[in-house]
């Protein structure tokens, strides 16, 4: 066979083989065979060096429009199978318009930020308002403000977040005052008391921040609920009928309260209220190791000291306080033993609230 011969074979595979690939796989691979570098186009050019010069002239111009030809017929049906390609992911992926859509779940309040609603429901009811105030906050509101003596354990370092000193910064007429992450919402109580006349009938919720070790009943940050009232003739039968009405509200009108003398700097007396074991009914199990009580809050009447501190007169108004960690109460309402569960975001627990 002559090489003239050889190039028309050649040819003629070039348009069968590339004209008729069924993917752009298949047809890559026919390129390489047909012209790369050990194709049988290339290979018949290596032998054009043992041609006659006339022979080698015509033999080279009939193999360079052989690959002319080849590699337009490479771009054309590249082209088309790019082209079926396209339409057959488009076919693949459309959206049929009758189909049922995708379900997208709803979001909803988590639960401490829902039992936090529902007490000042609970006490909005009876009168109440909210009071806020930063969660940075100054010493002298923190702990000065509220009787709290200079060694008072609180006031460690072990026990307290400290971000700097504000030299200098005094606050009715204080000591120079440091800078802290606020240990409780009591703070929201003096600032209060300090812009507001009396009678005052509030409730300051909000987040606080202590060095605690996480476990089933403590949190370094957790969200608590602190209540103030200031008016004439306030006693503490009137905090123990309050405190009653909203353990009633909150965990059921069968459940009882007790109430056990205690100590607190910012109030004078002062008490631990326990709840009646909602598993038990106050006989006794392990969910109240076996006391039939569990604790819920502390509480007492205003120190006449922290009233001075505040600008109120003790000689004309009295008052009681309370505070309670709403993370706790949650934990109480629905039985569950560890609070840490309820910030741990997982979802197989909190879709059952």
């Amino acid at each position: 066979m002559s090489t003239l011969d050889e190039i028309e074979r050649l040819k003629e595979q070039i348009q069968e083989k590339i004209g008729h690939a069924p993917t752009l796989d298949v047809l890559d691979k026919e390129r390489v065979d047909l012209l790369g570098r050990k194709g049988a186009l290339t290979a018949l050019l290596r032998g054009l060096g043992n041609l006659d010069p006339e022979e080698r002239a015509v033999i080279g111009k009939a193999a360079n429009e052989i690959r002319a030809a080849a590699e337009a017929l490479l771009e054309e049906r590249k082209g088309e199978l790019s082209a079926q390609a396209l339409d057959q992911k488009l076919a693949a992926g459309r959206l049929d318009v009758t189909l049922p859509g995708r379900v997208t779940p709803l979001g909803a309040q988590h639960l401490i930020s829902r039992i936090r609603d529902e007490i000042i429901d609970v006490f909005a009811g009876i009168g109440y308002s909210v009071a806020e105030g930063p969660e940075v906050e100054l010493e002298f509101f923190n702990f000065t403000a509220l009787n709290h003596s200079i060694q008072h354990p609180a006031r460690s370092a072990s026990d307290t977040f400290y971000l700097h000193d504000l030299s200098g910064d005094t606050h009715a007429g204080s000591e120079p005052s440091e800078v802290v992450l606020r240990t409780h919402t009591s703070p929201v109580q003096v600032r209060t008391m300090q812009h507001e006349e009396p009678p005052i009938y509030i409730l300051a919720p909000g987040k606080v921040y202590r060095r605690d070790a996480a476990d089933p009943t403590h949190l370094p940050q957790f969200t608590q609920m602190e209540g103030l009232v200031v008016d004439r003739d306030i006693t503490f039968a009137d905090l123990r009928g309050t405190l009653d009405y909203f353990v009633k509200e909150m965990f059921g009108k069968d459940r009882k309260t007790r109430f056990r003398p205690h100590f607190f700097p910012f109030t004078e007396p002062s008490a631990e209220v326990d709840v009646s074991c909602g598993i038990c009914d106050g006989s006794g199990c392990r969910f109240c190791g076996n006391a039939g009580w569990i604790e819920i809050l502390g509480c007492g009447m205003v120190d006449p000291e922290v009233f001075k501190h505040s600008g109120i007169d003790p000689n004309v108004y009295t008052g009681f306080a309370f505070g309670m960690g709403v993370d706790r109460i949650a934990a109480l309402r629905y039985d569950i033993p560890d609070i840490r569960i309820l910030i741990d975001g997982d979802m197989r627990f909190l879709r059952q609230f």
